[in-house]
């Protein structure tokens, strides 16, 4: 893998929801633009895939779970 692509869930979904659940937080050896402020874990994939990037989610903190 040439570089990482850190993301997280979104704080305020709701249970149900259609919308995009995840944002990309930081991109790390990876020269890529995104325009977009969430997205689904198909569009991450699908990025990373074409990238080669790794995909590493964010873990929440002890106050969110």
């Amino acid at each position: 893998m040439s570089g990482k692509i850190f993301f997280r869930e979104r704080q305020k979904i709701r249970e149900g929801a259609q919308t995009p659940r995840y944002r990309i937080i930081a991109i790390s050896g990876v020269d890529l633009k995104v325009y977009g402020n969430h997205l689904r874990m198909t569009e991450l994939e699908q990025i990373a895939g074409a990238t080669g990037a790794e995909l590493i989610a964010l873990k929440r903190g002890p106050k969110h779970t």
